[in-house]
């Protein structure tokens, strides 16, 4: 028997109880902490756990299955042109509207794959950072200055926080690098590359219409958003056509999984989550028992689900009970943070930059909770510091990259975007404080 480690697990029983024992279950205070880490974890549940994280789950199951190794090790492996990777990577959120949450499967595919540490760190941070929708709302509401701060600093971080993680874990890197050689020749793929390129794209098109702001606007952005469930059923039909004629799924079944979601839909007018729940249970039956690389996929979808989403539900609770929700306060009071976080010096903008990595925010919620903050008298800098580590940090996240990854790159990535948010903040409030 190993003393010290019987001695580490009494110490952590110990812990525990004295946890347990002393819970201060009478102080109103905690009490709405508790309600607030659940209300938190329920409106994740309703709002982002169907619509955005089961489609990510798939999408990263269908990196992991479809594409082929060799293609993502020479658009985005350690020998990729350094260019084009961290270019790619840096600015693909620009399409996407995710959290930092949703975007973690996705990492968790493209890593596994064999992407190099840079290029998929660049990807992991730009995602939830700088889609489009956040840039031109954080214009209609903060400003045209803020917006393309925002912009320029979300790009920068990628590509500069992407090199910094690459040089910090070379030696890694360059092992994974002297592997590369040894790959033996897979032969030909089992269908062209076109059709595993725009099985993707529809499967990441789907995601986006499904999660577009429904929020009302002019031109393209409005008309997409008047039209977004059309959009995401033309999407779905699309998939289901493939999977059929691509990945020789049986057409009964995906025809009796078409009927059902039409059904659904027409049960619950106005219930979209319905339809959408039911197509993804759908999916999931077709995958599951329809053999070869379609049950691989549903087995690599499987292993991400298992291995990010208790740990995403974990700290979203976490996140809710110290914090609250957005309007809401947790443990901590919110007049501490605010208090913190007022006009544009150094603690202030390093204060922000802190509780933007450890808070969670839905996609686009950053903004009208800025926008109260400055209104109570938050300056220019610990804005933009929050703006540039909270969409791609929370907590829930940072604990699934543990998983993913280890816990010393986890924490080697949320130190350099808190670190590179406070001092782009900083300056920006130097500069532009009036």
């Amino acid at each position: 028997m190993n003393r010290s480690s019987e001695l580490k697990k009494l110490a952590a029983l110990a812990g525990v109880f004295a946890l347990c024992y002393f819970l201060p279950l009478e102080w109103p205070r905690f009490q709405n902490a508790l309600q607030e880490g659940m209300a938190l974890v329920r409106w994740y549940a309703r709002e982002h756990v169907i619509l955005c994280l089961v489609p990510a789950f798939f999408i990263a199951g269908a990196i992991a299955t479809f594409v082929r190794k060799e293609s993502v090790m020479r658009y985005l492996g350690p020998h990729a042109p350094k260019p084009f990777a961290y270019g790619v990577a840096s600015v693909s959120g620009s399409i996407l509207s995710v959290c930092s949450c949703t975007v973690l499967p996705m990492f968790a595919g493209i890593w596994r794959m064999g992407a190099g540490l840079g290029p998929a760190v660049a990807f992991l941070y730009s995602g939830p950072a700088i889609s489009a929708l956040a840039i031109i709302l954080t214009a209609r509401v903060l400003g045209l200055e803020m917006s393309i701060a925002r912009m320029v600093g979300a790009v920068g971080f990628a590509v500069v926080v992407g090199l910094a993680m690459a040089w910090i874990f070379r030696r890694e890197e360059n092992a994974k690098a002297a592997t590369v050689a040894d790959f033996p020749d897979p032969g030909p793929p089992p269908r062209p590359l076109w059709q595993e390129a725009t099985w993707l794209l529809m499967m990441v098109v789907l995601l986006i219409f499904a999660n577009w702001s429904e929020q009302e606007g002019g031109g393209l952005f409005g008309a997409i958003a008047r039209r977004k469930w059309l959009l995401t059923s033309l999407c779905a039909l699309g998939m289901a056509g493939a999977l059929v004629a691509w990945f020789k799924a049986p057409l009964w079944k995906v025809a009796a999984a078409t009927g059902t979601v039409v059904l659904s839909a027409w049960a619950a007018p106005g219930h979209v989550l319905v339809p959408f729940g039911v197509g993804s249970v759908a999916l999931g039956w077709i995958t599951a028992t329809s053999g070869g690389e379609l049950t691989d996929w549903w087995n690599s979808t499987w292993e991400f689900t298992k291995m990010i989403a208790p740990l995403l539900l974990g700290g979203v609770f976490v996140a809710g009970f110290l914090l609250g929700q957005p309007g809401h306060e947790g443990l901590v009071p919110s007049e501490w943070v605010a208090a913190a976080v007022g006009g544009n010096g150094l603690a202030a903008v390093l204060t922000s930059s802190v509780v933007g990595a450890f808070m969670y925010f839905a996609t686009l919620t950053e903004i009208p909770i800025l926008q109260g903050l400055m209104g109570s008298g938050m300056g220019k800098g610990p804005a933009l510091a929050l703006l540039l580590a909270g969409p791609s940090l929370s907590l829930p996240s940072m604990l699934a990259l543990g998983k993913i990854f280890g816990f010393k790159k986890t924490a080697v990535y949320a130190g350099l975007v808190i670190v590179m948010a406070t001092i782009a903040g900083w300056l920006y409030g130097y500069f532009f404080r009036s």
